[in-house]
């Protein structure tokens, strides 16, 4: 019931409002993709600049400016009412424990320094002719730096864009699935870089002038590129000149690539099979918190005509002509989906108004349906014992079989314990 509840609003009521709130992020996404990754690699013309700084001031101006309205009013939301988690010796806001609050925070700090590092705001007075450039001598110090937490801001980005897979509940399964199963990846980084760490410094200390492991950085670089593969053949051939050197390499590769990696298959195989079995309920959960969040967003005309649709206060029909109550929702149904023999709705003549007495069943308990279930339970109960009694028969002997026959008469005479039979 709780299901289909949950899935009825959100079809129904919370779905349109929860994609118009999406919708404006997932523009001022396509717009950011195309102010960093795309103008910022065109050729440099005026119709280009122009078009790329209009997109930054829409990033600024719209995101950057809407993020910043709503985390102050989630501060200042959660400070009047106490709603502060104990973070080490301080206090934060309560909606920042939650991953989708404090990405769009992150989000909203890395546009912040983007709008502090602009390089066409650096190279406003020195643009060596050209309007609204990026590229000048006063902007050679910040336009990496920009460019890195361009990136970052785009990962964050498309991080919170994770939040759609709710439209389907086997997409957000697989979200909730990759998000059980990470912490077995950062055991594994974990125990990788002990590794890497163990053996370069092992391989700095050897006596030997191989360039690619002449210190323990250079060594630990080298040591990852083994684990991900990206060490070249070529470079494995200059390592037969120091034997030393080789079968440490030899063992750090049994140790990791053999054994570590095969090790983080087998525990991501074990956590996804235990996650499998409740993903689903786990999904629908994450869409039900989805639309409780939703909800207050949600206008009251549509509130009302959803309600209203559903016409609670009609009769439904338990089947083809039998009216039954009003304030329920006829769902329909395959024939085959939950066949029943027994008609578990019970039917009484009279009247039908609720101020009336609720008639009493007649021979309640004790018609000709309960006897027979009655029976059928004491024959099968009889039929336990006798089974019973005939395998202890074979392991104890002839003298097992006289303790069934006492035990079969005091069956007949309506005992229930066998040990005294015994």
């Amino acid at each position: 019931v709780i299901c289909m509840v949950t899935d009825m609003v959100w079809s129904r009521v919370a779905f349109r409002t929860f994609l118009y709130g999406k919708a404006w992020f997932v523009f001022t996404l396509f717009v950011f993709i195309i102010a960093q990754s795309i103008l910022g690699h065109a050729t440099s013309t005026p119709e280009v600049r122009i078009a790329m700084l209009s997109s930054r001031l829409f990033i600024y101006v719209c995101s950057m400016g809407q993020m910043m309205f709503s985390h102050t009013r989630n501060i200042l939301r959660d400070c009047r009412r106490g709603n502060l988690i104990k973070f080490g010796r301080c206090k934060i806001p309560e909606y920042l424990c939650q991953w989708q609050g404090f990405a769009s925070l992150l989000l909203a700090v890395f546009l912040m320094v983007m709008l502090c590092m602009e390089p066409v705001l650096h190279c406003m007075q020195d643009n060596e002719g050209r309007l609204f450039t990026g590229k000048c001598a006063g902007s050679e110090d910040v336009r990496y730096p920009y460019s890195v937490v361009s990136a970052a801001a785009m990962l964050m980005y498309f991080l919170l864009l994770s939040d759609l897979s709710v439209f389907s509940t086997r997409v957000s399964a697989f979200v909730l699935i990759c998000t059980r199963v990470v912490s077995e990846v950062a055991l594994f980084l974990f125990g990788l870089t002990f590794f890497v760490l163990a053996f370069a410094c092992a391989v700095s200390a050897l006596e030997q002038d191989n360039p690619d492991f002449s210190d323990i950085p250079n060594s630990a670089l080298q040591l990852y590129k083994i684990t991900l593969g990206m060490f070249s053949g070529s470079n494995f051939d200059i390592m037969m000149d120091y034997p030393a050197l080789m079968v440490a390499i030899f063992a750090y590769v049994v140790t990791t690539v053999i054994f570590m990696l095969n090790l983080l298959i087998a525990q991501l195989n074990c956590s996804y099979q235990s996650t499998y079995q409740d993903m689903l309920g786990f999904a629908r959960l994450n869409r039900g918190k989805i639309v409780t969040e939703t909800m207050p967003s949600v206008a009251k005309w549509r509130w009302q005509k959803f309600v209203r649709s559903l016409r609670l206060d009609e009769r439904v029909e338990f089947g083809e002509g039998d009216i039954g109550l009003s304030g329920g929702i006829q769902v329909w149904e395959p024939a085959s989906a939950n066949i029943t023999t027994v008609d578990m709705i019970r039917r009484f003549g009279g009247s039908t108004s609720p101020a009336a007495q609720w008639p009493e069943e007649e021979n309640a308990g004790d018609d000709e349906e309960d006897r027979f279930d009655r029976m059928e339970k004491l024959i099968e109960k009889a039929m336990k014992r006798m089974s019973s009694g005939s395998g202890s028969g074979r392991k104890g002997g002839g003298g097992s079989s006289t303790g069934q026959g006492s035990s079969g008469a005091q069956d007949e005479s309506g005992g229930v314990s066998e040990q005294g039979s015994e």
